[in-house]
């Protein structure tokens, strides 16, 4: 509690000068933070599309061989009834052998003309059960080639971001706790300002100075007595465009912020 106290009591007693000085490091510091996770580019991105991409086609290749396991069931079915057609064939030609009129011996006819015709549509299935699973096969070893060059990419842009991020990773530690410690020395209200600032500003900037009479994010023009109170230091400036918060281009010049 007796901490709380005295740094609410540290915040409370900043200057408004040193609250812009304060910020304005703020900015700096996540700026580099920036810069690294700039420098991974669209790497994680790229690696989540992969993995998603990657998903599909997995998915996408179970369901051809599945659809390949019914066919080759489909084909070995029709076999069986052609074996069944044939095997009735030659057991109403064996009849035939046996009849006693003309009339059964039509019947049997139709029997074996009708186990003929079963036999040649099961063959017409068997070839297009068969064309279907060439054309299934096709599609699997496509799937497994795109499917390998895809890992492949995975892998590579895997090792590349894990090198990026071994890299920075303790730089951009390091920048975090920098900003956590100076964020601790603002004011909640101020801080969450800043904050809201940045995340809806383009290209992270909260806090920018005034550079050739205009503002450092939006580059609009600032009145001079306007830019008199900036230099002033005594109240908190926001542009009025772009709404950031606004310095002036020496902040850091004099004395820096409280530490």
């Amino acid at each position: 509690m007796a901490s709380d106290t005295k740094k609410a009591q540290e915040v409370k007693e900043l200057s408004t000068e040193d609250k812009l000085k304060l910020l304005f490091e703020i900015q700096s510091v996540d700026s580099d933070i920036d810069k690294i996770r700039i420098l991974r580019g669209e790497l994680p991105l790229e690696v989540q599309d992969l993995e998603d991409e990657i998903a599909g086609l997995e998915t996408r290749l179970k369901n051809i061989q599945e659809e390949m396991k019914d066919l080759e069931v489909s084909i070995q079915n029709k076999k069986n009834e052609i074996i069944d057609s044939k095997a009735l064939i030659k057991k109403y030609q064996e009849q035939q052998m046996n009849v006693r009129n003309n009339r059964e011996y039509d019947s049997l006819s139709k029997e074996i003309e009708f186990q003929t015709l079963e036999i040649e549509l099961s063959e017409k299935r068997i070839r297009e059960f068969s064309n279907e699973l060439e054309g299934k096969k096709q599609l699997e070893e496509e799937s497994k080639a795109l499917l390998e060059e895809r890992t492949g990419d995975l892998n590579d842009k895997k090792n590349e971001l894990n090198s990026i991020i071994s890299e920075t990773q303790k730089d951009e530690e390091d920048l975090k706790k920098r900003s956590e410690e100076k964020a601790e020395l603002i004011e909640p209200r101020l801080l969450a300002a800043y904050k809201r600032i940045r995340k809806n500003a383009r290209n992270g900037l909260a806090v920018v100075p005034v550079e050739r009479d205009a503002c450092g994010g939006c580059f609009n023009k600032i009145p001079p007595q306007r830019q008199l109170d900036i230099r002033s230091r005594k109240k908190i400036i926001v542009c009025e465009y772009c709404g950031r918060i606004l310095v002036d281009s020496d902040i850091m010049s004099r004395e820096g912020a409280p530490q």
